[in-house]
């Protein structure tokens, strides 16, 4: 019976190893191959004491007003991109298709009457939080699938913000 656990243990180690490197890889296809879109940021608390120095994302485009009674609780936010690639909601579907050549779907979900784009918080270094406090927009790698990625925050002027050097 000690085999039979042994092996066990060790097929359940590998399949975890497996989805784990899975995960990663469908990461780094995102960051690879996904479309830059911004979205504006609305004001909220930038402090956890708890767990560290992180900012908590709250975005213009997720506002309640675009939830009505017959929203599905997940589906996809159709947004169109201007040339700065800030985008602007224009709709909510339940599935993915259909969306035009110029539209780009992001998955979400409602949560308390809010949408939720699954990018929600940013962590930072510790003592880097006043780099931070002017952020205007939340940038995120978009693939074909809806499938997002927060790859950092931008400036007014479009540009990523790079945390301060501690040499």
């Amino acid at each position: 019976m000690k085999r039979y656990s042994r092996i066990l243990i060790i097929v359940n180690l590998i399949l975890l190893l497996g989805y784990f490197n899975w995960s990663v890889y469908q990461k780094e296809k995102i960051l690879e191959n996904g479309q830059l879109l911004l979205l504006q940021l609305a004001p909220v608390d930038p402090r956890s004491l708890m767990q560290g120095d992180y900012m908590r994302l709250s975005y213009e485009e997720a506002r309640s007003e675009l939830i009505q009674e017959n929203t599905p609780a997940h589906g996809y936010a159709i947004l169109k991109t201007d040339s700065n690639q800030v985008g602007q909601v224009i709709r909510l579907q339940e599935n993915l298709e259909p969306i035009s050549k110029n539209e780009l779907a992001i998955k979400y979900k409602v949560i308390d009457s809010r949408l939720f784009f699954g990018a929600e918080s940013f962590f930072f270094e510790e003592g880097q939080a006043d780099v931070y406090e002017n952020a205007v927009y939340g940038g995120l790698k978009v693939d074909r699938k809806g499938q997002s990625l927060l790859i950092g925050l931008y400036d007014e002027k479009f540009q990523l913000i790079q945390p301060k050097s501690n040499k």
